[in-house]
């Protein structure tokens, strides 16, 4: 059976800067259009670094960093909404984004024993890059997703040092994705998860804007799975060792797990609009098939890296704030929804078997079976040049 053709797309688009192939590789459709690397680093100034520990037969955990403005620019606060699906999970600094609408510093996405640990280090790397802004105070933003089934989570394998690092390895362009930094020990539907970004570009007003995501995807039963509209988990059920796992009574049942989701615009928006911006990703996790465990962790942070210096604490001075007008917002929330459901799928597709701690292991979606199945499904499932 032949493969669906992706057509005339960038590379960027079809595999990661190491090679790993993509969703639009397989042929998968995805509405909207993405910008030039398919990923939140799109968003102009937005930049992502990783440190990736594999180490043994225990470790498999890692550290995400996320630099909105860049890291020369974290002291410039950044206006920002959050939403929590469920609460099973962590992101610290939420209390002061509900309450001013902002925050300043960079991002850090790790397992769910080190998010202190990538507190602290976030305070670590402050200190050294923007004295000043350490010297007021710090409410750092750094989230969790749980990685015991593959990882030695108990063993303090991510240290101060580990998150300075991945701050410091931040760079522009295009973004690695499957499993490293924080989601090296992520599962999602039961296959291989982890990282996966995606981005829009939405028009207002004369000027281009982008919407990118960012997804730790670790979440999702695997009869729940969804590709291009197609139900496929009952299709794929047959190689699932979590499934045996999660029937333990120490552990979740299936579907547990955690899912963060960043989403990062250069669009004009004030807190209450990120905040709406935030809850739209829902939307785009349930097209792939999810419908939210109760021990799932789904927290989800948007901010807009527009109207930079108006949000600098200690000004003496009127601020003025651009936006765009709440009735011109639609196309933006569609934007979050397309490349969040995109993101998640780059995590599955970017990915190979995984084994870890107890001999634990995680099989990768089985690429060429998904493409066979949207291929079988018709025409209209698969991505056209």
């Amino acid at each position: 059976m032949s493969k669906p053709d992706p057509g005339p797309q960038p590379p960027a688009h079809l595999a990661t800067p190491a090679g790993k192939p993509r969703a639009r590789a397989l042929g998968l459709p995805f509405a909207g259009r993405p910008g030039r690397w398919n990923a939140i680093t799109d968003v102009p100034g937005v930049q992502v670094g990783y440190v990736t520990l594999i180490k043994g037969d225990r470790v498999r955990t890692g550290v995400t960093a996320i630099h909105p403005r860049g890291p020369a620019g974290a002291a410039d606060p950044v206006a920002a909404g959050f939403h929590s699906q469920n609460g099973n999970g962590e992101m610290t600094g939420v209390s002061w984004i509900n309450e001013s609408g902002t925050f300043a510093g960079p991002v850090a996405i790790t397992n769910t024993h080190a998010v202190g640990v990538a507190h602290a280090g976030i305070v670590a790397w402050s200190v050294r890059h923007h004295p000043e802004a350490a010297e007021m105070w710090l409410l750092p933003v750094a989230a969790e997703t749980w990685d015991g089934y593959l990882n030695d989570i108990n063993g303090h394998h991510v240290t101060e040092d580990t998150v300075v690092q991945a701050l410091q390895a931040a760079t522009p362009g295009p973004v690695e994705e499957g499993s490293v930094g924080g989601g090296t020990g992520m599962n999602c539907y039961q296959f291989k998860g982890g990282s996966g970004t995606s981005s829009r570009l939405v028009g207002f007003a004369n000027q281009a804007y982008t919407v990118g995501v960012f997804v730790q995807a670790n979440f999702g039963a695997r009869h729940e799975l969804t590709l291009a509209g197609i139900p496929l988990g009952a299709e794929l059920a047959d190689d699932n060792p979590m499934a045996g796992y999660s029937a333990d009574s120490r552990a979740a049942p299936p579907g547990a797990g955690s899912v963060i989701a960043v989403v990062a615009t250069d669009a004009p928006l004030f807190g209450h609009q990120c905040q709406a911006l935030a809850r739209r990703v829902t939307a785009g996790l349930a097209r792939t098939g999810t419908s939210g465990s109760h021990f799932s962790g789904d927290l989800f942070l948007a901010l807009s890296t527009a109207n930079p210096g108006a949000f600098r604490p200690g000004a003496h001075d009127l601020q003025n704030l651009t936006f765009i007008p709440w009735e011109h917002l639609d196309p933006f929330f569609e934007a979050v929804v397309q490349a969040t459901e995109e993101a998640v799928v780059n995590a599955l597709v970017a990915n190979e078997d995984m084994t870890g701690r107890d001999g634990h292991r995680t099989p990768a979606l089985p690429r060429d079976r998904v493409t066979g199945l949207i291929w079988r499904a018709g025409p209209q499932n698969r991505l056209t040049p």
